[in-house]
């Protein structure tokens, strides 16, 4: 029992991250008709936000080192700290959480900058044309962030008092040592709350009920004089920050670099077509069911029987999922055709 909690504590992490890349890239879709390949960019970007955040929070510059008294010595220390002393070492030790309000300004503008400057000139293109420009697109993202970043993982540590592991044994009355990094766990919640806020804004909101009517019939909402086009640009900043937010908090997890965005890309895309293009439930659903079995797939107990499955289980059932059910878990029949 306890290992299969793990498992399924560690698939609900990974399906947390694939299905907030993944609601975004049907966000995307669903309003726009755009398959956007540069959405793990966009994912990616939102890591380096809090990689950038931690750089200006920790800029620093040499003071003499009061604790060496027999000679003069220098260390770095942050302007912050300098500035507020303990209030700044805090700052600096919440920099991943605080850098969420740096990236959302940020994300939504990359968004609206991308629509405008380049999306909006593929609305009526067909699928390969996006794709190609859209894939295009992230490697020149990825590119310019390797040049200024460097090739190399950055690690993002997360706050200090949550550094550590929750003992998940005791409270669910298994083995006292089974214990579980409380990051996953803040990371699991994060996902669980921006997933049910994009759905509780498009079902309960007049804006959000006026995004649905247009993703089913864009042309009749036009003809009733609203702007279709402004809202759906608002969509697609907003499927940006939800992106963006999901690689912030990714960061002390998996250290940020410059090709992430391509290894989630192609796993969240997966999701996508299997929960359906163009089905938010779809996404949602898929990238838990497919992070779970990616999971369970990991266990050495199943590599020995079934050596590499934990590379090819996704592609596998999603093959599966495809020859049985071809527009996915919940999508339209012909959605790719409209």
């Amino acid at each position: 029992m306890d290992a299969i909690l793990i498992q399924i504590l560690n698939g609900l992490d990974k399906g947390g991250a694939y299905a907030l890349i993944a609601l975004g890239l049907t966000l995307t879709f669903g309003t726009l008709g755009v398959v956007n390949f540069a959405h793990g960019a966009i994912f990616m970007l939102g890591a380096f936000c809090a990689v950038l955040f931690q750089n200006i929070l920790t800029l620093s510059k040499k003071v003499k080192d009061e604790s060496i008294t027999f000679f003069d010595a220098y260390k770095e220390q942050p302007y912050i700290e300098i500035w507020w002393g303990d209030v700044g070492t805090a700052i600096i030790d919440y920099a991943v959480p605080l850098s969420i309000l740096f990236a959302i300004p940020v994300m939504l503008l990359i968004g609206v900058i991308m629509e405008r400057g380049l999306i909006k000139h593929f609305y009526k293109r067909e699928h390969a044309d996006q794709i190609l420009v859209t894939f295009g697109l992230a490697i020149v993202i990825q590119e310019i962030i390797r040049h200024f970043f460097g090739a190399n993982p950055i690690p993002t540590p997360a706050p200090d008092i949550v550094a550590g592991s929750a003992a998940i044994g005791t409270f669910f009355g298994l083995s006292d040592n089974l214990v579980y990094p409380w990051w996953r766990l803040i990371y699991l919640a994060f996902s669980a709350i921006i997933i049910f806020s994009v759905f509780a804004f498009l079902k309960f909101t007049t804006f959000g009920m006026v995004v649905r009517a247009g993703m089913a019939d864009r042309e009749t909402v036009g003809l009733l004089g609203i702007n279709v086009q402004r809202r759906f640009t608002i969509v697609f900043g907003i499927a940006t920050v939800v992106a963006g937010l999901a690689g912030v908090m990714y960061a002390p997890i998996l250290p940020p670099d410059y090709h992430m965005g391509m290894d989630f890309l192609v796993l969240s895309f997966v999701v996508v077509v299997v929960g359906g293009m163009g089905s938010l439930g779809g996404a949602v659903a898929a990238g838990f069911l497919l992070g779970i079995l990616q999971s369970f797939a990991s266990m050495n107990e199943v590599k020995a029987i079934l050596p590499g499955i934990d590379q090819i289980i996704i592609y596998l059932v999603a093959v599966i999922i495809l020859l049985v059910r071809p527009r996915g878990l919940m999508g339209r029949e012909g959605v790719m055709d409209d």
